[in-house]
């Protein structure tokens, strides 16, 4: 991407930069007698039975940023659940959707989670990658990023890059950069896809299922009244050299995620020729993409 149109995108300096609090940042858009805050604001729980599961949302939208976020997941036997974190414009439904997305899909006990990944762009989705992960993500907590600049979106686990999505737009590769999005997580059941194509169902005598995450930390423009938070100014790009906005693999995150890719990615569109028998998108003929 040229160095005049990344300036015109990525309007800087002014960035959101903090620690989150789940009392002030978020609040529950559903399942709220399901969902608890606690430890000062810096932990929150979501809890799945029959009755129903939970979600929450940031009171704030966001144009471009790096989200972290600390996850436990339901322990034991988690089939037929979905954990989710990510980011999505609720008006963007429709021919222009917008959305970066993290899903969690439990399985029986001693079976491992899969990690859903996926984008969508001006409409355009079917781009999920799938991977199996190298610890047990139900024992403790661990981190999950989104970095959303306007060059790449990167998938992070513990600071372990696991895709990246490049802003491919000269090839005519849709990419999401004019709608601001919210955060979102939930918690709910879908047995009848979310466990080996919907055969194992969700064993109701081991709930309630809870979902734990800690330490939101936001680095991000943030959107209000139709303008970015994020300023332009004359030599901003030295200032910001370092900073996500400028933000890409270095030799040894490249190496960190072509590990993570030949041992636990289970599924990945790209190679799909069968789902995509016109040919695959374009995106998936470019080297090293995704």
């Amino acid at each position: 991407m040229k160095a005049g149109l990344l300036v015109s995108l990525i309007v800087n300096f002014l960035v959101v930069a903090s620690a989150g609090s789940f009392y002030n940042d978020f609040y529950f858009n559903w399942g709220h007698d399901h969902g608890k805050v606690y430890d000062n604001g810096n932990s929150l729980s979501l809890i799945l039975d029959k009755n129903s599961g939970s979600g929450f949302q940031s009171k704030k939208e966001y144009l471009f940023g790096k989200i972290d976020i600390q996850l436990k997941l339901v322990h034991g036997n988690s089939a037929g659940t979905v954990t989710t974190f990510y980011l999505w414009q609720l008006s963007s439904l429709g021919p222009y959707h917008d959305e970066i997305d993290f899903e969690f899909l439990g399985n029986t006990s001693g079976q491992p989670y899969t990690l859903h990944t996926n984008v969508f762009s001006q409409g355009k989705g079917n781009r999920e990658q799938q991977f199996y992960l190298w610890f047990d993500p139900t024992a403790d907590f661990h981190t999950y990023s989104i970095l959303w600049n306007p060059q790449r979106i990167i998938f992070s686990v513990d600071g372990i890059a696991i895709r990246e999505f490049k802003n491919l737009e000269s090839i005519g590769v849709p990419f999401p950069k004019n709608q601001p999005m919210r955060i979102y997580s939930s918690l709910w059941e879908a047995d009848d896809w979310a466990t080996c194509g919907g055969r194992v169902k969700t064993d109701w005598t081991k709930a309630p299922f809870v979902a734990s995450f800690r330490n939101f930390n936001v680095n991000a423009c943030a959107w209000s009244y139709g303008a970015s938070s994020c300023k332009s100014k004359s030599g901003f790009a030295d200032s910001i050299s370092n900073s996500w906005i400028w933000e890409e693999l270095d030799a040894g995150r490249k190496g960190q995620m072509k590990w993570v890719r030949d041992n636990y990615m289970t599924y990945d569109y790209c190679k799909d020729s069968k789902r995509f028998p016109h040919g695959l998108p374009r995106e998936c003929y470019v080297t090293n993409f995704p």
